[in-house]
């Protein structure tokens, strides 16, 4: 996991390098700065050696302004180092999961990408500038201060011997109780994640149903497990500041007696006991032990908090896609023509049943075929196996007379079009949307590919024409010619194969008509498979397949399956009132 996530540092190495190495120059300074102050004291002030203080002062004042050059550069590296890093992982996470397949994405939720491109990276940006600064100056300014403190007074070093195992104990007992909260709370984050997400991307159904009552109570709910849980780990941490006080004043009160006993008793004599200015050092030295086991220990936290986080981000980085291209791909569709050879398709290992059994299909190429069946019958999984958005659990399909597998995806997929039944627009202008279809479109192909799917008509209605700007999932056009948006876009690939699932089911029958006319009149050579709800769809298809339970139970043409399929039959009659227009 670590190694991993190391890798997302590449130019930013130096200053990750640099910032520790800066830090532990601050950190011996500081450290330095006590036994200046011990030599004022003693050698100044005590015996009225002016010289001394001047001395041992710009000596003081040097030390002081060296440290502060060296945190500020250690600072400075560590942010620019911590916030290059981040950079780098979100753009590997968000570069991943691009390449992801759908049955890598089936594996994460929405909001749980976000949630991991988002707070979790926050996390982690946050941990790694803590570890390559107060990580290393934690231990470095507890390893120094107190090897400095030895070197004045052995026997009251002794104190820390008492005293640091119990803090430690302490700080140990807190870090263990909150510890789970956290994991806890970040895992409620992707239900809140969730929650917003739902609401605003429904936000016209709650308010058509007056729900908002109900969306807000789901969303205080959720929010107010993250405020319990976060309020009971701070109530558990907020110990350890009195705890740290506690130990303090113990500290600073048994070395005050301890070390003025050994000041009386020495006469003031370095060589015989302790002076002064080492007992004003030792209080110093105290402090810094003290506040940095306490630093160590909350840097423990944060490093332990970020646990969870740097999991969930690493699940995204190793993910490897389900499909690979073959060593020598076939670069080149040759034609239309699809075949399925005993095809069975199931979602995962884990999944009840297939969603897809036996399929055994030919179709030629420039053939019109329509899919008819009903909900969960199998008809989107069936057309997505085509490009190669899922594989095959078993069988082969072979598209141009070439296995899908044997192709490389992007050449594959470039030569099928598909709409799929959620149609997606994405911010911009009309134009900026067709040209998915086509980077390089001219106007004059824009215009056409919008004429076939019935589209040109509205986008001449608004004043922009073309240049209409398109709000984001296209919540400012009609689902009608949001669909013909995007069969239009689809067009403009000039597909081999072009897949329509379910998308004129916003359109009215005399549209849907017309645009059917225009594909048989317009693109004659390209292999047009519509899924369709409706009879009158495909009714005038080469090829009409009936669909049901993961099976195709039926196939021909219209007036075919009206003499030998039922569930043709009754769908007919049930649309036709009774086989009546």
């Amino acid at each position: 996991m670590i190694k991993q996530l190391a890798r997302c540092i590449r130019e930013y190495l130096p200053a990750t390098l640099l910032s520790p190495l800066c830090m532990i120059g601050e950190v011996y300074m500081e450290v330095q700065i006590p036994l200046v102050l011990s030599r004022i004291v003693d050698l100044g002030v005590q015996v009225g050696n002016m010289s001394a203080v001047w001395k041992y002062g710009f000596q003081l004042m040097l030390y002081a302004l060296i440290s502060l050059i060296f945190g500020v550069a250690s600072a400075f590296l560590a942010s620019y180092a911590a916030t290059g890093f981040s950079r780098n992982l979100r753009h590997d996470m968000y570069y991943k999961v691009q390449t992801f397949d759908f049955s890598n994405i089936d594996k994460f939720s929405t909001s749980s990408i976000v949630t991991r491109l988002t707070s979790d990276v926050a996390n982690i940006q946050m941990s790694f500038q803590m570890m390559i600064r107060m990580a290393i100056r934690c231990p470095m300014m507890l390893i120094l201060a107190t090897v400095n403190a030895f070197s004045i007074s052995p026997k009251l070093c002794v104190v820390y011997c008492v005293i640091l195992p119990l803090l430690g104990l302490g700080l140990y007992l807190i870090m263990k109780s909150v510890l789970p909260i956290f994991d806890r709370v970040f895992k409620t984050y992707d239900k809140l994640n969730n929650v917003v997400q739902e609401n605003i991307h429904g936000i016209r159904v709650v308010k058509s149903f007056v729900r908002e009552d109900r969306e807000t109570e789901k969303f205080s709910t959720v929010s107010g497990e993250i405020y319990k849980d976060f309020c009971k780990a701070e109530r558990t941490m907020a110990f350890g500041n009195p705890l740290m006080q506690l130990v303090v004043y113990i500290c600073i009160i048994t070395i005050s007696y301890l070390g003025a006993t050994m000041i009386v008793q020495s006469g003031n004599n370095e060589a015989m006991g302790l002076t002064t200015g080492q007992l004003t050092s030792m209080f110093t030295y105290t402090s810094q032990i003290l506040n940095s086991l306490m630093m160590l220990s909350m840097v423990f936290v944060m490093l332990t908090m970020s646990r969870a986080p740097m999991r969930r981000t690493t699940e995204i980085l190793a993910e490897e896609p389900a499909l690979h291209n073959p060593s020598n791909p076939v670069t080149e569709v040759k034609d239309g023509s699809i075949d399925f050879d005993s095809v069975t398709f199931r979602y995962s290992a884990a999944a009840d049943r297939d969603s897809l059994e036996s399929i055994n299909l030919h179709i030629k190429p420039g053939q019109t075929v329509g899919i008819l069946g009903g909900t969960g019958s199998g008809k989107s999984t069936l057309v997505q196996l085509i490009p190669r958005l899922y594989d095959a659990t078993e069988g082969s399909i072979r598209v141009g007379g070439v296995d899908v597998r044997d192709y490389d995806v992007t050449a594959l997929r470039d030569s099928v079009s598909m709409v799929l039944q959620k149609n997606v627009l994405f911010s911009g202008t009309i134009k900026d949307n067709l040209r998915w279809g086509n980077p390089n479109a001219s106007d004059e192909e824009m215009v056409h590919a919008c004429r076939l799917a019935c589209a040109d008509d509205f986008i001449q209605s608004f004043p922009d024409k073309y240049d209409t700007h398109i709000e984001q999932g296209g919540t400012n056009v009609s689902g009608g010619q949001k669909q013909r948006l995007c069969i239009a876009r689809a067009l403009l690939k000039k597909p081999k194969i072009l897949i329509l699932d379910d998308s004129t089911s916003a359109v009215d029958t005399h549209t849907d008509a017309m645009i059917r006319k225009a594909f048989a009149e317009e693109i004659p050579d390209t292999t047009k498979l519509i899924i369709a709800q409706r009879v009158a769809s495909v009714e005038n298809a080469d090829l009409i397949l009936v669909m049901d339970g993961g099976r195709i139970v039926a196939q021909g043409t219209h007036d075919e399956l009206l003499k030998n399929s039922p569930i043709y039959q009754e769908v007919y009659r049930s649309q036709t009132k009774g086989g009546r227009a």
